[in-house]
């Protein structure tokens, strides 16, 4: 019999690619493999002869299943002084700053406190090694989970990936080795370790710190080979770095870096076409769609980069921080007494302003391709926002647009027969329809008023 993650989600085009799945399945059925669209997705070994709807149970875009209050509830709402907000979760204290420690602020992403706390739980003995993404020398899978005891280890894996990466062998690796764990990841890969975790008593004992980074969308490996393309390579990377600091730049104009066989090294700045993919949603992955966590709410600490008019232009770089539980808050507060990381207590609605465009596309949006969903005929997911349309319409048409785009551009690699070096230009033009749509209806939707009449004539239109 077929595996129930694969016809309930995988099917249903609703895989996130974590791989929590194939490291839980008791008959070891389930690997994790790129599909068409550079997408990481379990496909079946064999029959599933125990049926017992593990894989289903601990996925993340599974409906039925426990979702992020119900699990966050759970975890901390009988910690002290608690609080909660529907857009972050649960939240002890938030910050602003960076790490002091060595070179953690330099070589991160933003302020290099995600590294610090990594170390810090290993060298204070909370845990006896952690899961980080990290490069990984097989140029078919430029990034991989890897599991690392030492700081220097940890250090060497500092910095953003903006690439698929699944858990399957380090969660099989800490069910297989006893110790103490922490792990990093998105919200989606935070929420399946806790899925897992309430049906896994090793996984619940040995993974005891969980960190969590605020996303909006996960891109396939092929917008890895776009950006790359874009900046002038033209071969497949074998090496990438992601969000590389310029310091004649705002923090939020870094560079990506990418070498080929010969070392010769590519750079490119947000500014100069990573940005436009991003915002459009170029191979971002269908699930992410029907995502509305933004912030890693199952996670006991969650990071983000500073996205406010006050930190912006350091281009070294600041972290937004989120602390959860109890001992997370304690580490950080000693960490402060000895100046081990510098850092200004914030408001949550800071945090929040911080974020505001994903929480628009988590949340707004998500209601608009929920209420989608159900006029195709498909019944749509359970999440905690209500299927609707009451937005402006030329807000609508921009979503409609833009899901055209992410379409397309998922599937062009695919229509090249895969060939990673692909003609990123034509790619590229092939969107400037869509995009000059998007620029006219962004300046009609910013409150500017028009005679009925035009109105009428725009209303075919924001239909189509």
């Amino acid at each position: 019999m077929k595996p129930a993650v694969l016809s309930s989600v995988v099917d249903c085009d609703l895989c996130i690619g974590c791989g929590v799945c194939a490291s839980i399945c008791p008959d070891q059925i389930l690997e994790i493999q790129f599909n068409k669209f550079g997408e990481y997705t379990p496909v079946s070994k064999g029959d599933c002869t125990k049926e017992c709807g593990l894989c289903l149970k601990v996925c993340p875009f599974a409906d039925g299943n426990p979702d992020e209050d119900d699990i966050g509830k759970e975890l901390f709402f009988n910690i002290a002084h608690i609080q909660h907000r529907s857009e972050t979760g649960y939240f002890l204290a938030t910050y602003a700053g960076y790490s002091n420690i060595g070179e953690n602020r330099e070589h991160g992403s933003s302020g290099g406190m995600a590294t610090w706390l990594l170390e810090t739980l290993l060298k204070d003995g909370i845990v006896d090694a952690v899961a980080c993404v990290t490069h990984n020398p097989d140029t078919e899978k430029l990034f991989k989970f890897s599991i690392f005891s030492s700081v220097e280890e940890i250090r060497s894996a500092s910095g953003s990936a903006y690439y698929p990466v699944e858990l399957s062998n380090v969660i099989r690796f800490i069910l297989d080795n006893p110790g103490k764990y922490a792990i990093i990841g998105l919200p989606c890969f935070v929420k399946s370790i806790r899925l897992a975790q309430q049906r896994n008593k090793k996984l619940r004992e040995r993974i005891v710190v969980i960190l969590g980074l605020t996303c909006g969308q996960l891109k396939n490996k092929y917008f890895t080979s776009y950006i790359g393309a874009l900046s002038g390579l033209n071969a497949a990377p074998t090496r990438v770095f992601f969000r590389g600091k310029d310091y004649k730049q705002t923090a939020n104009n870094y560079y990506f870096s990418f070498k080929d066989n010969s070392g010769k090294e590519f750079r490119i700045h947000r500014n100069d076409g990573i940005s436009e993919a991003w915002g459009n949603r170029w191979f971002t992955q269908n699930a992410c769609n029907y995502c509305d966590d933004i912030f890693a709410e199952c996670a006991d600490v969650s990071f983000m980069d500073a996205w406010l008019p006050e930190y912006a232009s350091d281009p070294l770089g600041t972290n937004l921080i989120i602390v959860r539980s109890q001992r997370a808050l304690e580490i950080f507060q000693g960490a402060i007494m000895n100046h081990a990381i510098n850092v200004d207590e914030i408001s949550i609605g800071d945090v929040v302003q911080s974020q505001e465009g994903v929480i628009a596309v988590k949340r707004d949006h998500l209601s608009y391709h929920l209420y989608l969903l159900n006029k195709n005929g498909i019944t749509p997911l359970k999440k905690r926002v209500d299927m609707g349309k009451k937005m402006n319409p030329f807000i609508l048409k921009i979503i409609r647009l833009k899901e055209k785009m992410r379409i397309t551009t998922r599937c062009y690699p695919a229509a090249v027969n895969g060939n990673e070096v692909f003609n990123s230009e034509m790619l590229r033009k092939s969107m400037n329809h869509y995009i000059n749509q998007i620029h006219l209806l962004q300046k009609f939707s910013s409150g500017v008023t028009f005679p009925i009449r035009i109105i009428y004539r725009f209303k075919e239109y924001l239909n189509e």
